[in-house]
């Protein structure tokens, strides 16, 4: 397989896990280049469901190498949690995970503070996961930060620590906030730091070594385009770079090393917490919500549902350079009688067909829709193009022209044999 970029072309929770866990049958390298625990992939494997936050999909398909890269934040007692999650689950992970030396770590100290920060926001909030990313991403740039290779030091670290944690700790008594102990902080991570020690190592290194020896790589996208720092609906968004640029600084492996990128996106639309949303539709999301769809896999907040947006993922095609579509999800539609897909925004007067870089003009923005006729049958057990109901083929045609991108994948259903490939 090709080195592969895969992000979600949506506001994240596009059922990348899956797509990915599909994918990684034909890679030797499974990485995840940004974000960070408050991510979440699904992969349902028979009659186990597995919920990943940090650790690659990949890990999940026998002796795939599994990498956390340079551009991800780690929460090091939360990766030991889900380690031995797994373990308890049969999957084994030593020797077939690797963790960036060069990786940021989330301190308890960064959860405090965007918990403290995101209460005062009220009505403005953002709708965090408060894990304490953005806050680690802040020391980041700042040039504060602990990194891996600060963590595994026992020495090293605690003096690292004494020294954030002073200046942390005032910053904590001035929102009212309990300060940290020193102490308990150091112990916590000192022991998830020795369990982590033989995974961390030069990850850029070794990614190159595995493409100069034609090893195919599969980059992990967490989260979705439009929560993009750069790209998306800004305030309203994550703290990394979701798009396909930043699987390149997050892992060190240079753009031209790079074959494909492939965007995944739902049949219909959703999002998580706070922003702008033009296709949120009521009905829908009861319906989907009655099915016990659309929860979230690291918050389990319901999410907000809508119809397909083709102004949204064409805007992300655009972006990213998406070269395929996979489409998951589409079972979620197979009840419905008139399905609305939008094709343009209004906004003052005006007609856009791109996503306007004001959130608050975005806010105002009404959809132009075209319907499409529902196909009334299930879907979950089509396994070919044909098995799909002449309707359902139609739309997912109309979606693949809307967006400007050939579809390869369409998912109907969470089971890893509920799975399409059109081409």
């Amino acid at each position: 397989m090709a080195n592969t970029i895969l992000v979600g072309a949506q506001w994240g929770d596009e059922g990348k896990g899956k797509i990915i866990d599909v994918l990684t049958e034909q890679a030797d390298v499974v990485v995840r280049s940004q974000g960070g625990n408050n991510a979440g992939h699904t992969v349902l494997i028979g009659a186990q469901k597995y919920i990943l936050h940090l650790i690659p999909s990949g890990i999940l398909r026998g002796k795939k190498q599994c990498v956390i890269g340079n551009g991800v934040v780690v929460d090091p007692v939360g990766l030991v949690r889900e380690i031995e999650g797994l373990e308890a689950l049969g999957v084994p992970v030593d020797g077939k995970l690797f963790i960036s030396d060069a990786a940021h770590v989330v301190l308890p100290y960064h959860r405090l503070l965007d918990e403290q920060r995101e209460v005062r926001k009220g009505r403005n909030k953002i709708g965090t996961t408060k894990r304490g990313i953005g806050p680690t991403y802040a020391d980041k740039a700042s040039r504060t930060g602990i990194r891996m290779l600060d963590l595994i030091d026992p020495e090293r670290f605690a003096e690292v620590l004494r020294l954030r944690l002073r200046e942390n700790n005032a910053v904590l008594k001035a929102f009212g906030a309990k300060p940290l102990s020193f102490a308990k902080v150091e112990a916590e991570y000192r022991a998830a730091g020795e369990r982590l020690r033989p995974l961390v190592t030069n990850t850029v290194v070794m990614l190159n070594r595995a493409i100069r020896r034609r090893k195919s790589l599969l980059f992990e996208g967490a989260q979705g385009t439009f929560l993009d720092l750069d790209h998306g609906t800004y305030p309203f968004v994550t703290s990394s770079n979701t798009t396909a640029g930043g699987a390149c600084t997050g892992s060190g492996v240079p753009p031209h090393r790079m074959d494909r990128v492939v965007g995944v996106m739902k049949a219909y639309t959703t999002r998580v917490g706070e922003g702008p949303f033009p296709t949120e539709n009521q009905e829908i999301s009861d319906l989907l919500h009655g099915m016990g769809r659309e929860f979230g896999a690291t918050t389990g907040r319901a999410r907000r549902c809508g119809w397909f947006d083709t102004v949204l993922t064409r805007h992300a095609a655009m972006v990213n350079g998406i070269d395929q579509l996979a489409v998951t999800n589409l079972d979620g539609l197979d009840t419905v009688e008139r399905i609305r897909v939008c094709v343009a925004y209004r906004c003052g007067g005006k007609k856009l067909d791109y996503v306007p870089t004001d959130g608050r003009l975005l806010e105002t923005c009404e959809p132009v829709y075209r319907e499409f006729p529902g196909w009334r049958a299930s879907t979950a057990d089509a396994r070919s193009w044909k098995d799909l109901p002449a309707r359902a083929r139609q739309y997912l045609e109309a979606v693949s022209s809307l967006v400007g991108a050939p579809l390869m994948i369409v998912s109907v259903g969470p089971a890893r044999d509920q799975t399409i490939f059109v081409k």
